[in-house]
């Protein structure tokens, strides 16, 4: 009981750290993020690719998203069912939904293909590099049942949030790599 005050706690003060950071020199921030992004992609010659359509205050990915495509690389992006979301392909039109999300129309296309890198957006990380998202668990859930696709978890980030101590649960999704300008 102790660790989720403490964990609701250090998302409401990381919140408002990445809001500042929305602020202050946004584009400069997501391009440096972006370019460690690609490299990484590049350097694991990635094909099937997990990205988020992002929400103010994550990084946007839109410019990675179209240059992936570009390259007719596999491109995935989460569609919102229930309580958790499933992979679609990206592709338009996409559709504001559930809590103001663009997502791609409904879709039955479904890769059954590994995953190589899952990029992930975080609100902070404790000391096991595990995932403190904005607290509804649709992450931690996909990952529950998809974790064995999927060959790496990137974290991204404007500002780097971090606890000392451990403060996020066993089923919180683990990072990988974390990347921030």
């Amino acid at each position: 009981m102790a660790a989720n005050r403490s964990k609701e706690q250090f998302r409401k003060g990381c919140l408002k750290r990445l809001q500042k950071a929305s602020r202050i020199n946004r584009y400069k921030r997501d391009k440096l993020v972006l370019s460690k992004l690609y490299e990484m992609i590049e350097a694991s010659r990635a094909q099937n690719i997990m990205l988020y359509l992002p929400l103010g205050m994550e990084v946007d990915v839109t410019p990675l998203l179209k240059r992936l495509r570009r390259q007719k690389r596999n491109v995935y992006v989460p569609f919102m069912e229930g309580k958790s979301f499933r992979l679609v392909k990206y592709r338009y039109p996409l559709q504001k939904k559930q809590f103001g999300i663009k997502e791609p129309k409904y879709s039955r296309q479904y890769r059954r293909k590994e995953i190589d890198i899952a990029i992930v957006p975080i609100v902070g990380v404790d000391s096991t590099y595990r995932r403190i998202g904005f607290g509804k668990g649709m992450y931690d859930r996909f990952f529950e049942k998809e974790m064995k696709n999927i060959k790496k978890v990137v974290f991204v980030a404007r500002e780097l949030c971090y606890a000392k101590e451990v403060i996020t649960d066993h089923y919180d999704v683990k990072a990988d790599h974390i990347i921030v300008p």
